[in-house]
C-alpha cells in the first residue's frame, strides 16, 4: 500500500508535467534570482498584418502578467525567436496557435482588461524589434515556482510570473543572429567656442557715419568740329576787247563813257554808249566766239 501510494503521485507528477512546461499566466514565488529586466535589444522591424499583431497581443494577454510590461515583452520575445527558429510556423499566428504550446483558448477566448492599451503597446514595440537581450536564444517559458528534474532547462531570466529557459541537449545550437538596427548617435565634433560677447552700454552720442556721395563722370565723346568749306566761286572774266568801230555802228569815235568799279582797283575800262544797234551787235559778236573762259 505504501509503495502504492508513493507511485501515483509521482506518476501523475511525470504525466502532468509537460502540461505546465506549456506556460500559464499564474503568478507565484520561484527560488530563482530575478535577471536585469532594463537589459533590452533591438532588431529590424517585423513587417505584420494586423492579424499578426492580434495574435502576439493575445500570447501576451493570456501567458504573462498584464501589470508587467518586461513580463509581456519577455512573452513577445519568445515568439519571435520561435518564428525565427522556423521549427514553429512560418507567421506569429502559426507559432501562437501551435497546439499544446500556449495557454488553452488562446486564440478564441476575449481579451477583456483594462489593461489592453498596455498589451497593445507591448505588442506595438516587440514588433518594431524591441527584445529582451538575456531571451536571445529562449524559445521556452513556464509558470515561475515550479520545478522539473530535467537537467537540459537553462535558465535565463524570470519576468512577469514566468521563468524563460532553453533546451540545451547534445545537439543544441544557438539561433541565427536576427538582423539588427543600429543606432546611430550624434556626438558633436569637438570644436572651439567662441568667447562670449558681452555688451556693454555707453552713454555717450555715438558718431553718424556720413556717407560719401558718389560723384559719377559721365565721358562724352566730343565730336570733331565740322569744318565749313567755302564753295569756291567761278567769275567769268572776259579780256578787254577792242574798241568796235563806232562808225559801223553809227557813233562818233570821240565818246568814251568811263564806267567804276567800286569793289575792284581802277582799271582802264573800255565803254561805249549802248543804244538799241550796236547792243544787238555786241551780243551777236560775243556769242560768235568761241573762246573758253577764264577761271581766277
Amino acid at each position: 500500500m505504501i509503495a502504492t501510494r508513493w507511485k501515483t503521485p509521482l506518476l501523475l507528477g511525470v504525466i502532468t508535467s509537460p502540461l505546465f512546461l506549456a506556460a500559464c499566466s499564474q503568478t507565484t514565488s520561484h527560488s530563482l534570482s530575478v535577471a536585469s529586466l532594463t537589459d533590452a535589444a533591438r532588431s529590424r522591424p517585423y513587417r505584420h498584418t494586423l492579424k499578426d499583431k492580434e495574435c502576439l497581443q493575445r500570447a501576451m494577454f493570456f501567458e504573462s502578467n498584464r501589470s508587467s510590461r518586461d513580463g509581456m515583452i519577455a512573452v513577445g520575445t519568445v515568439v519571435m525567436n520561435r518564428l525565427r527558429s522556423g521549427k514553429h510556423g512560418n507567421t506569429i499566428c502559426q507559432v501562437v496557435g501551435e497546439r499544446g504550446q500556449f495557454a488553452p483558448g488562446v486564440m478564441t477566448r476575449q481579451m477583456n482588461s483594462k489593461a489592453m492599451p498596455d498589451v497593445e503597446e507591448a505588442a506595438e514595440a516587440v514588433l518594431r524589434g524591441e527584445r529582451k537581450a538575456k531571451l536571445k536564444n529562449t524559445m521556452f517559458f513556464h509558470t515561475a515556482g515550479l520545478r522539473f528534474p530535467y537537467k537540459n532547462m537553462h535558465y535565463t531570466m524570470v519576468a512577469g510570473g514566468n521563468a524563460f529557459y532553453e533546451k540545451r541537449g547534445r545537439n543544441w545550437k544557438p539561433l541565427p543572429d536576427e538582423p539588427t538596427v543600429a543606432v546611430a548617435q550624434s556626438t558633436p565634433r569637438g570644436s572651439a567656442r567662441a568667447a562670449p560677447v558681452t555688451l556693454v552700454a555707453s552713454a555717450a552720442p555715438v558718431a553718424k557715419a556720413k556717407f560719401a556721395k558718389a560723384t559719377y563722370v559721365t565721358a562724352v565723346a566730343s565730336q570733331p568740329a565740322k569744318t565749313t568749306l567755302e564753295k569756291a566761286t567761278l567769275v567769268a572774266m572776259q579780256e578787254p576787247m577792242q574798241e568796235p568801230d563806232a562808225a559801223r555802228f553809227g557813233g562818233t569815235a570821240g565818246s568814251q563813257p568811263v564806267t567804276s568799279f567800286p569793289a575792284a582797283p581802277a582799271e582802264p575800262t573800255m565803254s561805249f554808249e549802248s543804244t538799241p544797234e550796236n547792243t544787238d551787235a555786241i551780243g551777236a559778236m560775243i556769242a560768235g566766239q568761241s573762246r573758253p573762259l577764264e577761271v581766277y
